[in-house]
């Protein structure tokens, strides 16, 4: 198998090997880029099949999750947007698929110093294999679009890419990769339905992400299970917290903790955000039409 770094290196000449896990103690050297979001959620190995389809157990058509942001601004948090995360049924192409849609925006007290209203959507089968992906970003008045299409051709991702720059300048490009490739709401709506019952303690999971500018390799680690009570429902989860991660060396910098709900619904109630310019959290407001039991509730 080889290194983050050399899979980064080597992205133009040869495709990177399939999504997979490895064990707490390898891969100490990488020299990714990560892109920062908004939500991500557990993440475990899948098979060598490009397409990657995936039975749906987490969520159904209609749920919507609503999420308040806060910014750490001198010492003292503020509250900073809300964002929301909804379900529905669609078509694409004449075929049944599910529609997942997250949109953030930031308070009109915010706007005052950094402008943020961004629309995401993704479109998988109805077993959870991506076929397209775009990202609207009005970020400090500055415009910008991605968008990801996915087919799959002899068993391989074909990944059509597009950035449109705040300039109006367009890029594109085609990527051909043997492993499953995510982009950031598709990567979640899956993982959702992912057993993560044996992961352990310092476990590292590699995903190929789509952004609509590149393909890269990405890290997740487990940390662990925790207990988290919401700031506004006063609800305790159990949870299970993963960082996502990039290297510098042989440096692991922290870049999102993020909190999922240890039950069939694998609901992220909280991310911790480590910005450049600061740290910026999200928590968990309300949840409705959600499809499980809710057994990761520890008290209300």
């Amino acid at each position: 198998m080889q290194s983050l770094s050399e899979a980064n290196g080597n992205r133009r000449m040869r495709v990177a090997e399939p999504l997979h896990r490895v064990s707490r103690g390898s891969l100490r050297s990488s020299g990714v880029r990560v892109l920062l979001i908004c939500l991500l959620a557990v993440l475990a190995a899948t098979g060598a099949n490009a397409q990657c389809p995936l039975e749906n157990t987490a969520f159904l058509p209609g749920e919507r999750l609503e999420y308040k942001l806060f910014f750490n601004w001198k010492f003292v948090w503020i509250g900073a947007g809300t964002a929301y995360m909804t379900t529905k049924e669609t078509t694409y192409k004449g075929r049944p698929a599910y529609e997942g849609c997250l949109l953030t925006t930031t308070s009109k007290r915010i706007d005052r110093f950094f402008c943020m209203r961004d629309t995401l959507t993704s479109i998988v089968t109805t077993d959870l294999v991506p076929l397209y992906y775009r990202k609207g970003a009005n970020e400090g008045g500055k415009l910008r679009l991605n968008e990801v299409t996915y087919s799959y051709p002899d068993g391989q991702s074909h990944v059509d890419l597009l950035y449109v720059n705040p300039y109006g300048e367009r890029t594109s490009e085609n990527i051909i990769d043997p492993a499953c490739v995510y982009d950031m709401l598709s990567m979640m709506m899956r993982a959702r339905s992912l057993d993560g019952s044996d992961f352990k303690v310092g476990d590292k999971i590699l995903f190929q992400m789509a952004d609509g500018k590149k393909v890269e390799t990405q890290t997740l680690v487990y940390r662990g299970k925790k207990n988290f009570k919401t700031e506004e429902t006063k609800i305790t989860y159990r949870c299970m917290v993963f960082s996502f991660v990039e290297y510098k060396g042989k440096k692991e910098n922290e870049v999102i903790t993020f909190y999922v709900t240890d039950d069939d619904n694998h609901i992220p109630v909280r991310l911790d955000m480590f910005l450049r310019f600061g740290v910026a959290k999200a928590y968990l407001k309300s949840c409705t039409g959600v499809r499980n039991p809710e057994t990761s509730i520890v008290s209300k």
